[in-house]
């Protein structure tokens, strides 16, 4: 079922996926920390790692997924390519991810672009065998649709395996009463991302309605995305997570 595309891939219910965001002052430095912080993240229960562009270059991260992919690493990875949809859906199909990540699929075009973007996402997902994180009302997304909510989220089911809800920011919180608003319009079935800000503290409340989590800025030594992956934090997240499964 479409439902449980997403979900299917992970073998745990509310799995946690790890950004990396790729930093680094060289190629070679950026693929050797994708590594680093890859452990870090795995070998402590974070289910799977997606590989953006946010600090690094699309080369650069299609270099890393190239690694993993030749390498047959043994995690699970998606992709989210910033700002280049069509480079997002090439590299995460050629590199084998697992899902892909697309920051805003409804609400963030005018209609007559959207409708060609609506085409964009058929075509490339009649190739692409794997799995589609959507945002809507995504952090920096623009909103040009005119549509309501219902309307964007009904679209956005139809284009992608799960729906992201963030709040204002990167590392900012997402309020619960968006992943509820947010639940309530998709139903029990869709599944539904916490994309930012989730804490030890608020995952309990978060996946009451939530299906899945994506984690960057709490994992970092500093809280904050330009910090380094601080294992401990790691191990203090994915503890809470645990215990509210």
């Amino acid at each position: 079922m479409k439902t449980n595309r997403f979900l299917s891939i992970f073998s745990t219910k509310k799995p946690v996926l790890g950004m990396l965001h790729l930093k680094g002052e060289t190629t070679e430095d950026v693929i050797k920390r994708a590594y680093e912080e890859s452990k870090k993240m795995i070998d402590n229960g974070v289910n799977a790692v997606i590989v953006e562009n946010y600090f690094g270059s699309a080369e650069n991260a299609e270099r890393v997924l190239y690694k993993f992919q030749k390498e047959q690493v043994d995690f699970i990875y998606g992709c989210n390519i910033l700002n280049n949809d069509s480079e997002n859906m090439r590299i995460g199909t050629k590199y084998g991810a697992a899902f892909i990540q697309i920051d805003s699929v409804a609400g963030h075009l005018e209609l007559a672009d959207d409708e060609k973007f609506g085409k964009f996402i058929e075509e490339t997902r009649s190739i692409y065998s794997g799995a589609v994180i959507g945002g809507v009302r995504f952090k920096y997304q623009p909103y040009k649709s005119g549509r309501s909510l219902e309307e964007d989220l009904r679209i956005g089911m139809e284009r992608c395996d799960a729906i992201a809800v963030t709040g204002e920011g990167t590392g900012m919180p997402t309020p619960v009463s968006k992943i509820k608003e947010f639940r309530d319009i998709v139903g029990s079935e869709f599944p539904l991302v916490a994309a930012a800000g989730m804490l030890p503290e608020t995952c309990a409340e978060e996946f009451t309605y939530a299906d899945a989590a994506i984690v960057g800025s709490y994992f970092k030594d500093t809280y904050k995305d330009k910090g380094d992956v601080d294992e401990e934090h790691v191990k203090v997240f994915m503890d809470a997570v645990r215990k509210c499964r």
